[in-house]
């Protein structure tokens, strides 16, 4: 799904980018020339409108060749993704810049103070993947009225996603991780920002301000499934660089006598097991978008159930297969330049991310 020269310049820049620990100027410039950001959002706000299937197809694609960067686009692609929640208005304004990038938080982190005008926001939020690109940052908020914490119907706390333009917006320049470290997935927080009523929205079907099958779909799938491509497209890469090694190994008669036969049919096993997880995934993503087609899928579903546990059972395969092997790669795999340093500090790092995480 890639052409070659988008391949060669990410191949070209990834260095760069960790060194940089941001996505550098080359590779943001191919992002928003083939609208990577925007595969999800609708093409009456110039998005792509990507079906389920061929989005995370690319995303898979994309983490087989740098990991950072794949990462980086999923969660901005996926927080741009909320064009199909909020006001068609706006999202008409905002989404006329080719360069616009959402990106925040998925947790409660702050308040907003309904005042019957305007939600005056104070919060600090973590790990807002892509931060120096963003144009907007999106956050979750508790919901008061005056000094009243609201509730829903079931009594619950009443909560709201906001987003808001980045010059409203203190970056907390903090994230300092052995992998994925172009993401720059830094915190940020708000201290008594004002914000219109119409820059909040809620991520549920029932919500949707555009009537498309990924705006029927519960977000919880969503981000399952487009975050288990990723690991499987970094972990790909990985056993591919692997068996490369492995090849170079069998080149000393020693090596290759001794130990040759046992590595090639663990890495024949690993890949063989994840074709299978690899197919599986598509059939999933296929079913759960052709059913919201038909007709909006329910939250009770038994495919979203079956899509949760996999999701997280092949993560868990993937962390257990790269322990198992990366003790076979040799001091080599330990030189932080070397791709297979990489992609193994990519992996790990991206298994730290609680949705999919089954420690």
């Amino acid at each position: 799904m890639l052409t070659d020269k988008e391949i060669q310049t990410i191949k070209d820049h990834q260095a760069q980018s960790i060194k940089h620990r941001a996505l550098v100027k080359e590779q943001l410039e191919m992002i928003y020339a083939s609208n990577w950001f925007n595969i999800w959002v609708p093409t009456l706000y110039k998005g792509k409108g990507l079906s389920l299937v061929d989005g995370c197809a690319l995303l898979e694609e994309l983490a087989y060749w740098d990991g950072g960067l794949a990462w980086t686009v999923t969660l901005c692609a996926g927080a741009n993704m909320f064009a199909g929640y909020i006001d068609p208005k706006i999202a008409q304004t905002v989404f006329s810049d080719p360069k616009v990038c959402l990106g925040g938080s998925g947790r409660v982190g702050g308040k907003a103070v309904w005042d019957g005008e305007k939600y005056t926001i104070s919060g600090v939020w973590q790990f807002a993947t892509g931060a120096p690109h963003l144009t907007h940052f999106t956050l979750n908020c508790f919901i008061y009225y005056g000094d009243e914490q609201q509730v829903d119907a079931g009594g619950n706390p009443l909560v709201y996603s906001f987003f808001v333009p980045k010059d409203k917006v203190l970056i907390h320049y903090d994230w300092d991780t052995f992998g994925l470290e172009c993401t720059a997935s830094h915190s940020f927080s708000l201290e008594n920002v004002k914000v219109e009523a119409n820059y909040s929205f809620q991520i549920k079907p029932e919500h949707g301000q555009v009537d498309e099958p990924l705006f029927r779909i519960p977000f919880m799938p969503f981000a399952e499934v487009t975050l288990l491509v990723n690991y499987m497209g970094m972990y790909r890469r990985f056993l591919d660089l692997v068996e490369k090694y492995f090849f170079d190994k069998s080149k000393d008669t020693f090596w290759e006598s001794t130990y040759s036969k046992q590595r090639f049919k663990l890495v024949d096993e690993c890949q063989i097991g994840l074709a299978g997880d690899r197919k599986k995934t598509t059939e999933l993503i296929a079913t759960l978008w052709d059913k919201n087609v038909e007709s909006p899928i329910a939250e009770n579903d038994l495919l979203l159930q079956e899509i949760a546990l996999f999701s997280r059972s092949v993560v868990g395969r993937i962390r257990e297969r790269v322990v198992q092997l990366f003790p076979l790669v040799g001091i080599s795999g330990a030189q932080r330049e070397n791709e297979l340093n990489i992609v193994f500090r990519n992996i790990f790092t991206a298994t730290q991310h609680s949705l999919l995480n089954i420690s």
